[in-house]
């Protein structure tokens, strides 16, 4: 039984996140032949004031305008 665990910064809606599990399920589905009803997505979304990149918060850079 596959498990694919995403982490993703919030901000995407129910049908992108809905859109994200079926895509990902499929592609589980072709790359290594597991039945789709077999395939476990599981999204955990994170704050972006608690995500960083290059030490600065996704918040701040989005807040800038560089994300």
């Amino acid at each position: 039984m596959p498990l694919v665990q995403i982490t993703l910064a919030r901000g995407r809606s129910p049908e992108q996140l809905a859109a994200l599990g079926e895509e990902v399920t499929a592609a589980v589905t072709r790359a290594v032949g597991a039945p789709a009803e077999n395939v476990r997505v599981v999204v955990t979304e994170c704050e972006p004031e608690h995500w960083f990149v290059g030490g600065e918060s996704l918040a701040a850079l989005r807040a800038s305008g560089r994300r």
